[in-house]
């Protein structure tokens, strides 16, 4: 998911951080200029295989997990080193290098001297030298007793003040277990391509290759609109693999082929969840005997919105590639010879931006699912990725009639508040504006796709937010304004998580769960 990059300045915008920064130097020294680059507006995505690639590789696992952990304590770390030092340190270069240091002393177990002498050694290399004394008074001072500074930096949450506070508005029963859970690391899960195996027979790829994983099954319930308005009850599995640890993905069995791609548990949930409401459509039109056959008849379009980068896309395609009720529409041979590109299925991606396009192409290519691919899989699947702005781009074109989709997945840009587990720089970069520019963006893509959709047909809204006003406060003010949308109930059936107003809320809360997504499934009625 993208959004707007309006980045957060540091939390100490009065010093300016240096823009000439390189990753240079000892280790240490690169992990903290790595992250002054956060805090000037990078992304940790954008900064972390620079990092990396710069190391001998018997460093690299040292600088990752200093990284991260940083990031994923800064705002704890950042109190905690306000209540060791006896007059303020405004200078974010020292403040960085210090919370370097506790880092190593609180959380990876880095013996004493090594933690203290090699922190004081960089602060001297990023040339802030004035600083040593203080640094080494600092961290002597917590090395002499760090289980009880570790207690007191874990008391309460490592988030902005600004977004605690509004995670304690929307989650006021989960937000201890929530904003714990999202210091922790997040756990690692696949998709197995149901195209080319199953989850089960691939955890036995898995094992075979000593990689241990346990299958997870999430159940989604849900009431469709029959075609004869009324509401069928369904259900549908979702199989994915949770790996015990966190391991390279050329170790996977399969992976360059295809077999797997990873992707968090919960996201696994929007292409089935989308899949299965568009086979309703098909099955309500089957029995619609007042269809006009038309050419638009022979075939479903659906789309893909903020498609990058590809996963819930190649989910989806799998899907289709894969599903024996595909096909059944015919193509009248007028309309080949008329069209350049036809089939049962029409799919369009659309992003706004050309290399984040490049990584959808490369995911395809992996899983053998470029158009070329999917025309040898005799699924007539016509596959066409457009770099667009969602808020303004008409499938259409200039044709008269603007109801092109049978389906809408709606990926919706957002703060990406519910993936700080494994994006921490996120509680640095974003900022209390950014939630209500976000929501606005959210909106305006709404009105501009939703008149796209046939009547009949589906738009998911997903976000990785867990912010309610992106989530069930977005759904609720669209719908005063749509009264041709309709909210299709979620039902006791899913064992994933919380039901709202409208939709459904997951939660990062353990170390176990997938990240946080909201989904709220909405149907198009007649006017």
């Amino acid at each position: 998911m993208n959004m707007r990059n309006n980045a957060a300045a540091s939390n100490y915008q009065k010093n300016k951080l240096s823009s000439n920064l390189k990753i240079s130097g000892s280790v240490r020294v690169r992990v903290i200029r790595t992250l002054l680059a956060i805090q000037n507006g990078q992304s940790l995505s954008s900064v972390l295989d620079p990092l990396l690639n710069s190391l001998h590789d018997g460093d690299k696992g040292f600088a990752h997990a200093l990284l991260l952990t940083t990031l994923r304590q800064w705002h704890a770390l950042a109190r905690l080193l306000d209540s060791l030092a006896d007059n303020p340190i405004d200078e974010v270069e020292v403040r960085t290098t210090i919370q370097v240091g506790l880092v190593q002393l609180l959380y990876l177990e880095v013996a004493d001297h090594a933690a203290i002498h090699e922190t004081v050694e960089a602060v001297k290399e990023i040339e802030f030298a004035h600083a040593a004394g203080l640094i080494n008074a600092i961290l002597r001072k917590v090395a002499k007793n760090p289980s009880k500074f570790r207690k007191k930096c874990d008391k309460k949450h490592s988030l902005p003040n600004w977004l605690a506070y509004q995670l304690k508005q929307d989650w006021s029963e989960q937000y201890d277990e929530l904003t714990q859970g999202l210091r922790q690391a997040a756990p690692m899960f696949l998709r197995v391509n149901l195209a080319v195996s199953s989850a089960e027979n691939y955890q036995q790829a898995l094992d075979g290759a000593e990689i241990e994983a346990d299958l997870v099954e999430l159940t989604s319930g849900f009431n469709l609109t029959s075609s004869s308005d009324t509401a069928t009850p369904t259900t549908l599995s979702t199989k994915g693999l949770r790996l015990h640890q966190s391991t390279a993905v050329n170790a996977l069995p399969h992976f360059a082929e295809g077999a797997a791609s990873v992707q968090d548990m919960h996201a696994q949930l929007a292409a089935p969840i989308i899949h299965t409401a568009l086979m309703n459509k098909v099955s309500a039109d089957k029995s619609n005997t007042d269809i006009d056959s038309d050419a638009d008849n022979n075939q479903l379009h659906i789309l893909d919105a903020c498609a990058a980068p590809g996963g819930k896309l190649a989910h989806w395609l799998e899907l289709l590639s894969s599903d024996d009720q595909l096909p059944l529409f015919h193509v009248k041979q007028e309309d080949a010879e008329t069209s350049p590109v036809i089939g049962n299925v029409k799919v369009t991606a659309i992003d706004n931006e050309a290399p984040r396009i490049e990584r959808i192409y490369e995911n395809l290519q992996r899983l053998n699912l470029q158009q070329q691919d999917l025309e040898k899989a005799e699924k007539n699947i016509a596959l066409n990725i457009v770099c667009a702005d969602a808020t303004t781009w008409q499938g259409a074109g200039k044709k008269k009639s603007k109801l092109v989709f049978d389906a809408i997945l709606l990926d919706s840009p957002c703060t990406a508040t519910g993936v700080i587990r494994r994006h921490p720089d996120i509680s640095i970069l974003r900022t209390e504006e950014d939630v209500e520019q976000t929501a606005l963006l959210q909106a305006d893509i709404l009105h501009n796709l939703w008149p796209q959709l046939k009547v009949g047909g589906y738009l998911l809204y997903v976000t990785c937010s867990i912010l309610k006003q992106e989530n069930v406060e977005q759904m609720q003010e669209f719908l005063t304004h749509y009264h041709n949308a309709v909210a299709i109930e979620f039902t006791e059936d899913c064992n994933w998580g919380i039901a709202q107003a409208i939709g459904r809320q997951c939660l990062p809360i353990d170390s176990a769960s997938g990240d946080g997504f909201y989904y709220a499934l909405l149907q198009k009625t007649a006017e």
